[in-house]
């Protein structure tokens, strides 16, 4: 893992205590930002050498349980699988409420259904505690880097008051509205990268038809009305066929079907964001399931390389 701390850390109360569950490839750099600008860190994390990893690394303590983590924590932070990796952390007498004192904040930074998010808060009204749905955008680099934007749901007061702890790792936290709103933000950010993604694909592959320098293309058409943060920052390793930058297409087929599930409920049409996510199950037969989601040209010209 790489972590580069930042310069300008948005000042904490001190004495803060803050623990966080699941050190994964966001995870772990966003716990690390918490650390560097003073918080006084409990880890927790399934693979309990990852957890002594980090403390090895960075400082503070770990936990053999979630309730344990989150004991007189003032604010818990989860970044898990799944809407069923969060309940399993969440819930039961080894479950992060079960050990968090009156008061306290559950933030999650997880990407998961606005269902589960609107479980969470209400099991967490009924024990004195907060709970918001705060996943995030921009990938390991913006992770590493504390640069994530942050989409939360949940109450506009507690929102505010923890905003200057998940600054830590964030550029921007923004509350979209009542619970499981964040995550319904993620969906968007989700359906709009898939899109893009294709059209970027594609683009690529038509100009290496036709002869044309791509990267200089790229350049070109960056500038302008087509240009984007994926055409940018992907473009030229897409080219050059490099797919490891972090965001797996495992999981951004987990987010798309999560999104996909939500559109069938509210009855929203989704004919692209369905396309590209049977085009994201190609890249899974192809053995691409670990690369990241540019990978997704493949299906236009060669198979990754295992």
């Amino acid at each position: 893992m790489n972590f580069f701390p930042k310069t300008d850390y948005t000042p904490i109360p001190a004495g803060t205590k803050a623990a966080f569950i699941g050190l994964g490839v966001m995870g772990s750099p966003m716990a690390a930002h918490l650390k560097a600008a003073g918080c006084e860190m409990t880890v927790y994390n399934r693979t309990t050498s990852k957890a002594k990893d980090w403390i090895e690394t960075f400082g503070g303590k770990y936990a053999s349980t979630p309730a344990e983590a989150a004991k007189d924590a003032d604010i818990v932070f989860t970044c898990v699988g799944n809407d069923e990796d969060l309940r399993s952390v969440l819930l039961g007498e080894n479950g992060a409420f079960a050990g968090m004192k009156k008061g306290a904040v559950l933030w999650d930074a997880t990407t998961d259904s606005a269902e589960v998010a609107q479980e969470m808060y209400a099991k967490a009204k009924q024990l004195g505690l907060s709970f918001v749905d705060a996943p995030v955008s921009g990938g390991q680099a913006g992770a590493e880097n504390g640069v994530l934007t942050v989409m939360c749901g949940g109450d506009e007061d507690v929102i505010e008051r923890c905003t200057p702890i998940a600054s830590a790792f964030a550029c921007s936290v923004k509350r979209i509205g009542d619970s499981g709103s964040g995550q319904l933000a993620k969906m968007c950010n989700q359906i709009c990268i898939a899109g893009i993604l294709q059209g970027l694909s594609e683009a690529i592959a038509f100009g290496k038809t036709a002869n044309l320098n791509m990267e200089l293309v790229l350049e070109v058409i960056g500038k302008g009305a087509a240009g984007s943060w994926q055409m940018n920052g992907r473009g030229k390793s897409m080219i050059e066929n490099q797919f490891n930058f972090g965001f797996a297409v495992d999981w951004m087929r987990k987010d798309l079907g999560i999104a996909l599930s939500q559109a069938r409920r509210s009855g929203a049409s989704l004919p692209l964001t369905a396309l590209v996510d049977q085009f994201y199950g190609d890249i899974q037969n192809m053995g691409g399931g670990r690369l990241d989601t540019s990978s997704l040209i493949l299906r236009l010209n060669q198979k990754p390389k295992q």
